[in-house]
């Protein structure tokens, strides 16, 4: 028990004082396909629990598996670009006039 103890606590300092590991592990049968466990400092430092969503690329050397970004959205809100229409800027020049009986009256 306190060998395990003493395991964990040393585990648990290594994974919080840094920030990327290389680890060996092996890539297993799952049904029709392959599967790789995520456990252990695999699962703990990028802090995957299950559920996670995940961005994998893919090239000839292997697979990287990386927390997607957080989405920048755009640089300014729909009301903001509301905001600066004026006639010049809205091209209310371009707007076509309707022909008659376009417009229900």
């Amino acid at each position: 028990m306190a060998v395990y103890t003493l395991y964990t606590l040393l585990f648990h300092s290594v994974i919080e004082s840094i920030n990327a590991m290389r680890i060996q592990t092996t890539i297993q049968k799952w049904g029709n396909g392959l599967a790789l466990r995520v456990s252990g400092a695999m699962r703990e430092i990028p802090g995957f629990q299950e559920g996670s969503v995940v961005e994998v690329e893919i090239t000839e050397n292997g697979l990287l598996v990386e927390k997607p970004k957080a989405p920048t959205g755009f640089p300014i809100s729909e009301q903001t670009l509301l905001d600066s229409l004026d006639e010049s800027t809205a091209h209310a020049d371009l707007v076509a006039d309707p022909i008659p009986g376009e417009i229900p009256e």
